[in-house]
Parts: C-alpha cells; structure tokens; sequence
C-alpha cells in the first residue's frame, strides 16, 4: 500500500497547485490504477493541458507523449515514420523513438480532430493499448491515455473514438470564490516557486495496475448489477463490454483507500460514464443515491464529497426550469432534459435539513410537475 500511499501524495500536490480541480486529478489518478483511459470536456484555459503534463512529469523511468491533433495530422506524427534505412531492403518498419508507441503517458489533445488516416490505428492502440501498421504489431507500455477536446464528437465513427474512453470528465472554469487562491497558486508556478515534486516510478504504478485486479468485489457486485440494470432503463448506455471494464474503476477506487475490498462508495466513479452533457446531473443523483448508503469511514475523497444541497442553489434551478418549460417550440428531447433535471432536483430536495425550506422548495417543483402533466 506504500506506492498508493506515494500516488496520493503526487496527487495531493497537484492539487495544490491546480485549486478547484481535485475532481480531475483524483480521476486521473483512479484512471492510472485501473489503466483505463479518461477523456477531457472542456473550453480552453481550464488547465486541461497543464494538469496532464504536470502529472505525466512526476512519473519517472518513463516517456511521455502529447500531441495537439488537427484535421491534416498525419500518422508519421503521432506512430513515427517508416525507417529509411529498412525501407531501401523493402521493410516496412516505423521508426518510433520520442513517438507514442514508446510511451508511458499519452495526451492527445482536440481528439475529434482524428482523421481517417490515423483513425483505426488509434482506436486499436486505445482499446487494446496494441500497435498495428502494415505486418508490425506492437505492445504498448502506455499507462494510460488522456484525450481532450472542447465539444463532444457529432459523426459516428468519432463516437467510437469516445467510447474508447472509459472515464468522462467535464472540465470548467474554477468557482468565483477561489479566484484569489488560483491566482496565487498559478503566480508561484509560473515563477516555479514550488514544492519539491514527488514523484513515482513508472513500474511501481504498474504493480498498482497488478494490484487493481486483485481487489475483492463481492461486496458491491449485486447493487452494481442492479445499478447498472437502472442506468439502462434511464437510457444511459452501459454495454456489458463497459459493465466489465468499469469494475476496474471501482478497484481502484478501493485501493487509493487503501483497501482490498471495494465498498458502496467505491461506486462514486460512475457518475463519469456519461455519453452526453445532460447525463451528469442524473447520473450524479442515481450514484448518490446509492453510495450515501455506505457507512465505512475509508471512502475516497469525491465519494465523501456528497455535499448538502444549497436551498438557494435549489430553487434558482427550478425557477430556470419552469421559464424554459414556458419557452415556444420546445422539442421532444429538450422537454426530456427539462424533466431530467427537475427529478435530479427533486431528489437533492429530499437532503435539505431546512424543514421550511425543503416544503418551500418540493411546493414549488410540484407546481412545475403539475404543469408540465398539463401541457403534455
């Protein structure tokens, strides 16, 4: 459990230094254990590039790789080029020293951008961390990969580019109230004022990877096959390819907690299997739902961060809500993504401590139900 101990050490650091992104971090470090890859949603400037390169940087005895794809990019970019000097003997051999072939961390930023030159071969690395090119098959050593863009892919075949990402992270701007503390933590980076970095060895996250597959599941495995049957019946797609992969997200969960066992809260880590924006919130209330059910003190940080709703929060929600409900030509989907979010508040209502706040609040979403059932 020590290199756990050192992993957490890494990330608490990094969290440090990036205020208001723990969600991020402590998914990439869950995303490292389980060697799963994590995709990045995000607008520009919310220190998606610098989270991954600060974390790639305090692994050592390994290489990194990060590439900023455009629609022009071609395979010589991110696979190598072919050797020359076996091209002449009529061998096709790729030359893949400082490419991503060789590499312990990859980042790839603006995915989508993937064209499809580059398309096939990159899904195969991503999904079975195998490189194909002509007769060459190589294993990759990658720990993980991050891919990041700022919009969700619309043609099918980026989807299953998404889909080869097992952990979906929406990134923002910080909280207002932490502008000061970003600034202040972002002025000693710059100026490389910093902590010493700790760092952990690239096999010692391997023998966490080892480690990740000997956790002991049983406990969860009954309300996560039941979890999983709700997520289905709510539309969010789960396929028994990801049911399987994304016990290794509860594993590793566990063992951040040190732990052999994984419990309720270990659960935490589907909130972030969503395939759409509008997912989050009902995916967040479902898991919670659940997970607020454990009683073991050894929880991860984001599970324990069930935070008590803001009343105020609450009802300027609804308020939003019941103005959009009101707006001409709503379609069909977005009627949908109205209800969505008013059962997602519905929910978060019934753990208000506030007795006159909490009625004040279901009041106020019982009439919008009410007039959502008249207008339909």
């Amino acid at each position: 459990m020590a290199t756990a101990e050192k992993l957490n050490k890494a990330l608490s650091q990094l969290k440090n230094t990036f205020i208001g992104k723990d969600e991020i971090i402590d998914l990439l470090g869950i995303g490292l254990i389980a060697r799963e890859n994590a995709f990045l949603l995000g607008p520009p400037g919310t220190a998606k590039s610098a989270i991954v390169r600060a974390l790639s940087d305090r692994i050592t005895q390994g290489k990194n790789f990060e590439y900023l794809l455009t629609r022009f990019t071609e395979p010589n970019e991110i696979f190598g080029p072919f050797d020359i000097r076996k091209l002449k003997d009529g061998e096709l051999v790729t030359n893949t020293e400082g490419m991503m072939p060789e590499a312990s961390m990859v980042f790839l930023d603006e995915i989508f951008n993937a064209n499809s030159a580059i398309l096939n071969s990159l899904l195969m690395a991503l999904n079975e961390k195998i490189f194909r090119r002509g007769k060459e098959t190589k294993k990759l050593p990658a720990l993980m990969f991050v891919g990041a863009s700022n919009v969700l892919p619309e043609d099918e075949a980026l989807n299953a580019l998404l889909d080869r990402f097992l952990i979906r992270i929406k990134c923002d701007y910080v909280d207002p109230d932490q502008l000061y503390e970003v600034l202040l933590a972002g002025w000693k980076l710059e100026n490389s004022v910093a902590e010493d970095p700790v760092s952990i060895d690239a096999e010692e996250i391997k023998q966490l990877q080892s480690a990740c597959r000997n956790v002991d599941l049983k406990a969860i495995r009954e309300p996560y096959v039941n979890l999983v049957h709700s997520l289905r019946n709510t539309g969010i797609k789960v396929s028994d390819r990801r049911a399987v992969k994304l016990q290794n997200l509860i594993a590793a969960s566990a063992l951040m907690c040190g732990r052999t066992e994984a419990t309720l809260s270990d659960l935490w880590v589907l909130k972030y299997i969503w395939d759409t924006e509008e997912q989050i919130e009902v995916l967040e209330s479902m898991i919670n739902t659940v997970i607020e059910k454990d009683t073991n003190t050894a929880t991860h940080p984001q599970a324990a961060f069930n935070k008590t709703p803001n009343p105020e929060e609450i009802i300027k929600d609804v308020q939003l809500l019941t103005a959009r409900w009101k707006e001409d030509a709503l379609s069909f989907e977005e009627k949908n993504i109205v209800k969505d979010k008013l059962r997602y508040l519905q929910t978060r209502c019934d753990w208000i401590k506030n007795g006159e706040q909490k009625q004040y609040i279901q009041q106020e979403i019982e009439t919008l139900w009410q007039t959502i059932l008249q207008t339909l």
